[in-house]
């Protein structure tokens, strides 16, 4: 079969591999759709700590084709998602329920084998079933999807409360539409780019604001006076995480979401933290909420179809991945 395979830092090729065969309680699905991802980016650059080689992509949906044995749950036919995060089960953050922090997690398309091939093989347990008529391109928006409503749950957005969004990529605007879902009655997002302002508006953002025609973090406090309730960097980069912070109200809440390369510093100002009583805090992955992201999707909640840039094949993957995304592309999916 056909796969993009990660050989090492900037090393990234379409090769011709084995088909895999699904071992005990695993079930090998034929990958449908499988979205781009800025963390692709990083692992390619080295900046993201992951395995090689190593075949990428870790936002996928597919149709079961095979069982492993011992599999009780999944069906032959079904059209699932899978959530790429395997956790242990075992060690005390698992038995907290905090398996996004496992010490022994390892992720499809990570650490193990991924979706930008034309199989996959994953656990059963990492399985969810999405409705047979769904456009497979919806349900690789589960993986991301799962992260944001993760992020949402760490943020405790109110009704009524207001929201800043730093990052106007494809979690930026599923962000817009959550808060708006989650009862905030203002959400702002921030970004350069026109194309992306006018369609957090379109989303339900109330407010769109450029941080190139000011301070980002004025316009924001113009719209809110003194400051929003929560802020989610989106963007990954160190200038918006420093907005983020600038922006919300004393006793708010900034939630650290976007990544940046492993290694980057930057610079905090613990005083006004504390006087302030900013609550700053991270939200990593999806931790039990991949069946919720998939239940929203297969129930039609969000729009995703807007968030779609393009459908691409798996020979223009590493071009893609290699390069940044161009003005005004929010996600691109791959269909083997």
């Amino acid at each position: 079969m056909q796969a993009v395979r990660l050989l090492g830092a900037n090393r990234l090729e379409l090769q011709y591999v084995p088909t895999p065969a699904p071992g005990a309680r695993e079930v090998l699905i034929k990958v449908e759709a499988c979205g781009i991802c800025g963390s692709d980016r990083h692992m390619y650059a080295g900046e993201y700590p992951t395995s090689t080689p190593v075949t990428l992509g870790h936002e996928f949906a597919g149709t079961v084709i095979e069982l492993g044995s011992g599999v009780e749950r999944i069906r032959v036919g079904q059209r699932v998602t899978g959530d790429p995060n395997i956790a242990c089960g075992t060690c005390a953050q698992c038995r907290e329920g905090r398996v996004n922090l496992c010490v022994m997690l390892t992720a499809i398309g990570v650490r193990r084998d991924g979706g930008f091939a034309e199989y996959l093989v994953m656990p059963e347990g990492q399985a969810h079933v999405l409705p047979d008529d769904l456009d497979p391109a919806h349900g690789a928006f589960s993986e991301p999807l799962a992260c944001c409503l993760h992020g949402l749950d760490v943020a405790r957005i109110r009704p009524g409360g207001s929201v800043a969004i730093f990052g106007g990529g494809v979690i930026g605007l599923l962000m817009a539409q959550l808060c708006r879902l989650a009862g905030a009655t203002t959400v702002i997002l921030s970004t350069r780019q026109q194309p992306r302002r006018d369609l957090a508006l379109r989303l339900g953002a109330t407010h769109a604001v450029d941080p190139n025609a000011g301070d980002a973090v004025a316009q924001i406090r113009d719209i809110v006076a003194g400051g929003v309730d929560v802020a989610l960097e989106c963007a990954g980069v160190p200038q918006t995480f420093a907005q983020s912070i600038a922006a919300v109200r004393r006793g708010g809440a900034v939630v650290i979401f976007g990544v940046m390369p492993q290694g980057q510093a930057v610079e905090v100002t613990p005083f006004d933290l504390l006087v302030n009583e900013v609550r700053l805090e991270g939200a990593y992955l999806n931790p039990l909420t991949h069946a919720r992201a998939a239940a929203m999707i297969a129930a039609g909640t969000l729009a995703l179809d807007p968030l779609v840039s393009r459908i691409v094949s798996l020979a223009e993957v590493p071009s893609i991945i290699a390069n940044p995304p161009a003005q005004g592309e929010i996600k691109i999916v791959a269909r083997p």
